[in-house]
């Protein structure tokens, strides 16, 4: 059969910039996949995505003209029912083969075979492969169903919807035009490069020379990651020219990338003066409304020059840096207009106009909260012996810059200037950082609050929302976390572990609790559903960072009211498990588990008087000898050396359990022995639940 490299371009509207990658991704992979199930492209068949703000496209090597044909084989139906007792075929095979297209001399050709306990008939038949020109368009189809768009556009007569409206299909199989209908358009071989800097409609000779036409003829760098890296290379190096960095900028050029198809990188500059305003909300206006690239100095303060990315390469700019210029003026002029005029009224005068504001309907006010918080912080601020004042005037001042124009129009910034306000009120910089810092960490990765007053004020906000919104039944679900409890939990938990923090987590629940009026919190045992909700969140976590299951599991099974002391208790099992005692310690340990568990009441204390055997003898000495050790060790939170004292109890505990009959006859001998193993099960468990290192 004729292989050929296929093009399948769909030219549309502008697509949208944050989904282009995800889209152009999808289109080209459920093409590939549609060729190769019908068997029109091999397995191994190589294919290359194109995304650019006008098109989605593949190309794929390899592909036939129609598919090899193929012997399929199926099973028609239970010998007892397709012949009768002279072996000829029966009224019921006769009706199935004539359904089939089977001619009635086949039958003489059936296989017979066993099928599970019963003899069947089968029949073998040449199947003719697929033809290209015949599936094409419904693997189009197919693939364009399975692309994520979350609303789908209607555009002229037909009935055709896609995210933006396509105006061109073209379809080619090495230079031959697949004929199909997409969209309500008919395959051609025209598609349109650049808005501007293209000639206009382009005539693609063959698949394969899709992409350098489209780079010569319609001036455009179709593959997205290569569009991708030559603006990065273009700013780094105009960058550098200037003698200036980038700051953070990935997730812009994904966007930028995704706006234009032949990207050139220009300087544009504002006027000093506008310096004076925060750099964030400057920062933010570029990047967010403009998508400029602003610039640093080597200390990460702002420049008064930003990058563009245009998506024209001109020989003179100049119109195009004066005009950009004059866009983002206005902008400047806005930030400065709201800053100014922010501050003009105290963080601590915002308070009231919190009050309207709702947090949740079964929650209360924003207002409410606040009040809450201020308590919260104060309480947690005393048990780290920080300054609690400052903890509760930061968490008082916490959520007013809500109510600013500033962050009425920038969101993103809350926190950021309530700390620029608060230090343009007077208040001191403990309380000024912890406003900014109690939205921390905001996402994975992100900095930790610094210092226990902004740790306070931090872990405050997130324990109000998971203890507020548990309490009341809103529980994330599934995918479903509208309140971004996941990410509050994990907030607590890494302030708390890599602080770290000296903070019960059962207090820090309850101590929360206390601060919501008395009946609102209405759901039954919320206060241990949350516990599990984060130690769940805390396995996660430990895992992501290439912990070992099994120790995760043996640490965190006895629910460590202190997450501080997770990491050590970690390292201890870690170092144990390397131990040769270990394995044969955890499975003793597992055999006391079960021992116990089957065991009828409370064992007690064992007594020395009843003890029988050498061996038991033995045990409850080395217990009795190691215990206060273990426990000095637990104390000074040396865990590891804890563990390596319990390992040389290895060779007794074995000899116990090979001489000692735990569950004896007479009742005072079984229920000792069952003290003594609950005492050394005590011991043993300190750390972590060792048993659940055993196999």
């Amino acid at each position: 059969m004729t292989s050929a490299t296929l093009l399948v371009e769909l030219l549309t509207e502008e697509l949208p910039p944050k989904a282009l990658p995800r889209l152009g991704e999808t289109f080209a992979g459920k093409i590939a996949e549609g060729l190769k199930a019908k068997g029109l492209a091999p397995a191994d068949a190589a294919f290359h995505a194109f995304a650019s703000p006008r098109r989605l496209a593949v190309t794929v090597a390899n592909v036939a003209a129609e598919a090899a044909a193929k012997e399929v084989t199926e099973k028609l139906m239970p010998v007892s029912v397709a012949l009768d007792a002279d072996g000829k075929p029966t009224p019921a095979l006769l009706k199935k083969m004539e359904a089939k297209g089977i001619p009635a001399e086949a039958v003489a050709g059936f296989e017979r075979r066993m099928d599970g306990k019963a003899e069947a008939l089968f029949h073998t038949a040449t199947v003719p492969g697929a033809k290209l020109a015949e599936v094409l368009s419904a693997i189009v189809q197919d693939a364009i169903k399975a692309l994520p768009i979350p609303k789908v556009m209607h555009w002229g007569d037909g009935d055709a919807t896609f995210v933006r409206p396509v105006h061109k299909l073209t379809m080619l199989h090495g230079a031959e035009v697949v004929p199909g209908r997409v969209l309500d358009l008919e395959s051609g071989r025209t598609t349109r490069g650049h808005r501007f800097m293209s000639r206009g409609d382009i005539d693609i000779a063959t698949a394969d020379a899709y992409e350098p036409t489209l780079l010569a003829e319609g001036k455009v760098i179709p593959r997205f990651a290569e569009r991708r890296d030559d603006i990065e290379r273009q700013l780094l190096a105009e960058a550098a020219k200037q003698g200036a960095l980038l700051g953070e900028y990935a997730d812009l050029l994904d966007e930028v990338a995704a706006l234009v198809e032949h990207p050139t990188v220009y300087v544009g500059e504002f006027e000093a003066e506008f310096l004076a305003v925060p750099q964030e909300c400057l920062i933010l206006t570029m990047r967010a409304n403009q998508k400029y690239f602003p610039l640093f100095d080597g200390a990460g303060k702002l420049l008064n020059r930003f990058l563009i990315v245009s998506n024209m390469r001109v020989a003179d700019p100049s119109n195009i840096v004066s005009g950009n210029a004059r866009v983002v003026r206005p902008r400047l002029s806005d930030a400065r207009f709201f800053f100014e005029q922010d501050k003009k009224q105290p963080l601590a005068a915002r308070l009231a106009r919190l009050a309207p504001v709702v947090y949740h309907n079964k929650l209360g006010s924003v207002l409410e909260r606040v009040e809450r918080l201020e308590a919260l912080a104060g309480a947690i601020a005393a048990q780290l012996k920080a300054d609690v004042s400052a903890a509760k005037r930061a968490a008082r001042l916490a959520k007013a810059d809500l109510v600013t124009d500033m962050v009425g129009e920038f969101p993103e910034l809350q926190g950021i200037m309530g700390r620029y306000y608060a230090l343009a009120d007077g208040e001191g910089e403990v309380v000024a950082d912890a406003i900014q810092a109690h939205y921390q960490p905001r996402f994975a990765g992100d900095a930790l609050p610094a210092g226990n007053v902004a740790a306070a004020v931090a872990l405050a906000d997130k324990l109000d929302a998971l203890v507020g919104f548990f309490g009341i039944g809103m529980v994330p679900t599934g995918d479903r976390d509208p309140f971004a409890l996941r990410r509050a939990a994990l907030g607590v938990l890494r302030i708390l572990m890599e602080t770290p923090l000296p903070l019960e987590l059962p207090w820090l629940i309850d101590t929360a609790a206390a601060g919501f009026k008395p009946g609102l919190l209405t759901a039954e045992g919320f206060a241990a559903q949350l516990q599990d909700f984060m130690f769940e969140r805390l396995k996660n976590l430990l895992r992501e960072r290439g912990r070992d299951g099994a120790v995760i599991d043996a640490v965190l099974a006895l629910r460590p009211a202190r997450i501080d002391l997770v990491p050590a208790k970690l390292a201890a099992v870690e170092a144990f498990r390397a131990l040769p005692e270990a394995e044969a310690l955890a499975a003793a340990n597992k055999r006391i588990v079960n021992i116990l568990k089957k065991a009828e009441g409370e064992p007690g204390e064992p007594d020395i008087a009843l003890l029988q055997e050498e061996a038991e003898k033995a045990l409850f000495h080395r217990v009795v000898e190691v215990a206060p050790l273990v426990r000095s060790h637990v104390a000074n939170e040396d865990y590891t050396e804890a563990l390596r004292v319990l390992a040389s109890l290895r060779g007794t505990v074995d000899q116990f359990f090979e001489d000692v009959m735990v569950m004896a006859e007479e009742p005072l001998t079984r229920q000792n022995r069952l003290a003594l193993l609950a005492q050394l099960a005590g011991l043993m468990n300190q750390v972590a639940d060792i048993s659940r290192l055993s196999a």
